[in-house]
């Protein structure tokens, strides 16, 4: 197996792109916040960040090296994914909470 070196730009760059990962897996509530120790969710900023990801894609196509474009465009994929399953979750959690609420007021109704 012939190991390919990794250039500085090459290296910068997949770090470049695994920090706004790490960030976006962090508002997912996928990484626990480094400063509080605590699952943070926060989805709207885990869309942005997966945004910025996807506008760095549209923006360096053919710019990059493969190795490079794989772990952007893995990065995102991964991300995305994650980014449903969690908007799912939290759409089941309101339903359920809507339907523990409806027997409460039924209830206050029929009073």
């Amino acid at each position: 197996m012939v190991e390919e070196k990794i250039s500085a730009s090459e290296m910068q760059f997949i770090q470049f792109v695994s920090m706004f990962s790490n960030s976006a897996m962090q508002h997912l509530g996928k990484f626990t916040n480094p400063l509080t120790g605590k699952i943070e969710k926060n989805l709207a900023a885990a869309q942005a960040t997966i945004d910025i990801l996807a506008m760095l894609k549209e923006k360096t196509k053919g710019n990059l090296t493969k190795r490079e474009e794989e772990t952007l465009v893995n990065s995102l994929s991964n991300l995305q994914l994650n980014y449903a399953e969690e908007v799912k979750r939290e759409e089941s959690k309101k339903e359920k909470k809507s339907e523990e609420k409806r027997p409460e007021a039924e209830a206050k109704k029929s009073s």
